[in-house]
């Protein structure tokens, strides 16, 4: 079997290595060369998906942070937590940079004598070489003339990035804050660096001096020695209507995009990932062709758990942002007191990590 993906981002990365994985050529092509991923973004992932990587991927388990908590707070409720995750036993996710699972990716990949990476300008390579298509690029043609139904939505936020040097401290808890402006998340890299991710309710860029000083504002539990250069990107959610055309296949953000929030943007590409690889080896097991239909089954299976998950994101968002606007009380005291059952507790620490109850 050979493959094209069309796109050189993490998605792509993280896809070729699992087909590669399993002896199929895969053919990458991209329209423009990354030279640098951004420093200061980080990826939650779960921990059913860190079992996935490390046995199906890649072996990640140096480059991650185990977290072994997760706080939730509200301004409306000073000094109280309104949910508390936790596993007495294990961590409940890591964390991870991006730039680092990147380079990974990219240095075993080129390795591998299944996988070639090909830079193109314009002219898109012949796709009758091959038994399917997955495109990830935002630009080429393709996707603005097979892929562009969405259903989408603009949050009038931008989320803002940046990783925090401090002293030295036991650094296994994230921390998430619904403040008056937005959700900060304060995401454990190592025992003297945190991730912060700041989600604003505004149209306009914030400048960095403010934005350090919102950091410092939410910051409880660091003594910071230095905030690093502030990195920034409107926030929108998308689905595809249609996850294919013919033996092309949507994949990763070109598929899905959800508030960061929760953090499981990559965990929905990982477990996309998880699904096609299950089909495609389900095929060559029974000796049956790769053909497009690969895509009609990939779609079937999961274009209504991603949309659902996705709508859960976006209520989650929403129940906090009416919050936020009512400064309703009551609403942080429902929230808290369903957090305290440990039923309920247990259900959205599952759809956390393997993206539904099922």
């Amino acid at each position: 079997m050979r493959v094209c993906i069309l796109g050189a981002g993490l998605s792509s990365l993280t896809l070729a290595k699992a087909l590669v994985n399993e002896n199929i050529f895969v053919d990458l092509f991209t329209q423009k060369k990354i030279t640098q991923i951004h420093k200061s973004r980080t990826l939650g992932i779960s921990e059913s998906n860190v079992d996935f990587f490390n046995n199906n991927i890649i072996d990640i388990k140096k480059i991650l942070w185990k977290i072994k908590k997760i706080e939730v707070s509200t301004d409306n409720l000073k000094n109280e937590n309104i949910l508390n995750f936790q596993n007495k036993n294990n961590e409940i996710f890591s964390v991870i940079k991006n730039h680092e699972l990147y380079d990974i990716l990219k240095k075993k990949l080129n390795k591998k004598k299944f996988f070639k990476k090909t830079y193109v300008k314009k002219k898109l390579p012949n796709f009758k070489n091959y038994n399917l298509i997955i495109n990830t690029d935002y630009s080429n043609p393709i996707t603005k003339k097979f892929f562009s139904k969405l259903i989408t939505k603009k949050y009038n936020s931008f989320a803002y990035t940046t990783l925090i040097h401090h002293e030295k401290v036991k650094n296994d808890i994230a921390r998430q804050i619904f403040t008056k402006r937005g959700p900060i998340a304060f995401l454990p890299v190592s025992n003297n660096l945190t991730s912060v991710v700041y989600s604003l309710h505004n149209n306009l860029n914030e400048n960095s001096e403010n934005m350090k000083n919102l950091i410092n504002k939410y910051n409880f539990n660091y003594k910071l020695t230095k905030i690093e250069k502030i990195d920034s990107f409107e926030l929108n959610s998308l689905n595809l209507r249609s996850y294919y055309h013919q033996n092309i296949l949507a994949f990763g953000d070109l598929l899905h995009r959800i508030h960061p929030l929760a953090g499981q943007g990559f965990n929905m590409t990982i477990r996309d990932i998880k699904i096609l690889i299950d089909i495609i080896r389900s095929r060559i097991q029974l000796g049956l062709q790769l053909d497009r239909s690969i895509n009609i089954e990939f779609q079937n299976t999961l274009r209504h758990k991603n949309l659902l998950f996705s709508n859960g994101i976006d209520f989650v968002h929403e129940f906090f942002n009416f919050e936020r606007k009512t400064n309703n009380k009551f609403l942080s005291k429902s929230v808290q007191l369903l957090g305290k059952n440990p039923f309920i507790n247990k259900i959205f620490m599952k759809v956390a990590d393997k993206g539904s109850l099922f």
